[in-house]
């Protein structure tokens, strides 16, 4: 199954007076890079969120939101930092000495400093926590990935639509080349009549040549290599897993291929079959950014 890049996924859990929600959506990415911002009361759970995510996805830019709302009491802590405060005092005492000013330190004053104390989850609470996070977070990846894998779909249509497209190019310019090389032969044989003055050609010769010419412009290798590389697309478009990274390389193929035939041809249909190649192959490699 094919996914695409871009999604979007949200969802709301809510267990008695506490209620979750996650939302997650992603862009286009060579590798997976995931930016989660959560409720300061979820900080903690931050490593664990990224693992669920990086199980079920493996490219693109996507961002994780988790917010907590709690109408109740919860079950907290309030932790003293004597080392912090202590820090604190004896950094004022020093201030005080050095000005000459009054040393008016007292305890309320000291518990308003920054992390002299910190009100944490108790520990029962944070398990609970855990398990409201990893529910919200599978919920949105749900709902993520259904999306994704619509878009996905989308995608893999659209390409294999361009692909047939691409077919009917590589016939058509098959069905070409036996005429490219049966009016070479002709023009050649009227070129080399005029040369002689309507002398008697040696058949040979004119065998000879137009044998070496058609062999710098047959493109039987490059048509073969091309169709082989459109089948592989085929297949890996309906196969599991990372296809992205391989169509990108498929399609970078197709695009050597196409410029080869460019190359050779002296053929002014072939010419323009060689430019709506490079045309539907420029399309996939877009269409193909977006896929994981």
């Amino acid at each position: 199954m094919a996914y695409s890049m871009t999604g979007f996924g949200h969802y709301e859990y809510q267990e008695g007076n506490e209620k979750m929600t996650a939302v997650i959506h992603s862009v286009n990415h060579r590798y997976l890079d995931v930016s989660v911002k959560l409720s300061r009361k979820l900080s903690s759970h931050e490593m664990e969120i990224r693992n669920l995510i990086k199980q079920k996805i493996s490219r693109g830019k996507v961002d994780v939101t988790i917010s907590y709302e709690s109408t109740g009491s919860a079950k907290e802590e309030i932790c003293y930092n004597p080392e912090r405060a202590k820090s604190y005092i004896d950094s004022l005492r020093s201030m005080a000495s050095e000005f000459d000013i009054v040393d008016d330190i007292t305890v309320t004053k000291i518990a308003r400093l920054p992390d002299v104390f910190e009100v944490i989850a108790a520990a029962e609470d944070e398990e609970h926590l855990m398990q409201m996070v990893q529910k919200v977070t599978d919920g949105a990846l749900d709902v993520f990935l259904d999306n994704r894998s619509q878009e996905g779909k989308r995608l893999v249509d659209d390409l294999n639509e361009k692909i047939d497209e691409m077919e009917r190019v590589v016939s058509a310019v098959e069905e070409r080349e036996p005429a490219i090389i049966e009016e070479y032969k002709e023009r050649l044989k009227t070129k080399i009549a005029s040369l002689l003055e309507d002398s008697q050609i040696d058949e040979n010769r004119l065998a000879m040549e137009v044998t070496i010419m058609a062999d710098k412009l047959c493109v039987d290798e490059e048509m073969v290599r091309l169709k082989s590389h459109i089948q592989e697309a085929r297949e890996t478009l309906n196969s599991e897993g990372d296809i992205g990274r391989k169509m990108d390389f498929l399609a970078q193929e197709m695009n050597r291929e196409a410029n080869t035939i460019l190359s050779k041809s002296t053929d002014v249909t072939v010419a323009d079959l060689g430019i709506t190649l490079k045309t539907l192959i420029e399309k996939i490699r877009e269409q193909i950014q977006n896929l994981e």
